[in-house]
């Protein structure tokens, strides 16, 4: 994790770093240093459809569900944009298993 931090910190526009990192605190339970990392990231890179995913899971297991359901609904908007289907299809299916 400390690799991660030192890579965000001199790469701060790396997405990859960005999406790696908020991983690793979202398992350490670092759940709001997460959830901040993929907001920054999605702001620099609103492209980035799988951290849609991975913070709308975060926001549900929080009991957040109205940020989640709006998180995996623009999510799957990005992604059927840009023609990332998998993501698209990964995302339908947690916004519904939000909803059940």
């Amino acid at each position: 994790m400390e690799m991660l931090e030192a890579f965000v910190r001199q790469q701060p526009n790396d997405s990859f770093a960005h999406y790696g990192l908020a991983l690793e605190y979202a398992t350490a339970g670092r759940n709001d240093d997460a959830l901040a990392l993929f907001q920054k990231l999605l702001g620099f890179n609103p492209n980035y459809t799988a951290a849609y995913y991975h913070a709308g899971v975060l926001l549900g297991k929080l009991g957040r569900v109205e940020e989640a359901r709006a998180l995996f609904e623009r999510g799957i908007e990005v992604a059927s944009r840009n023609g990332d289907f998998h993501t698209k299809s990964e995302l339908e299916q947690a916004l519904h298993d939000l909803s059940s």
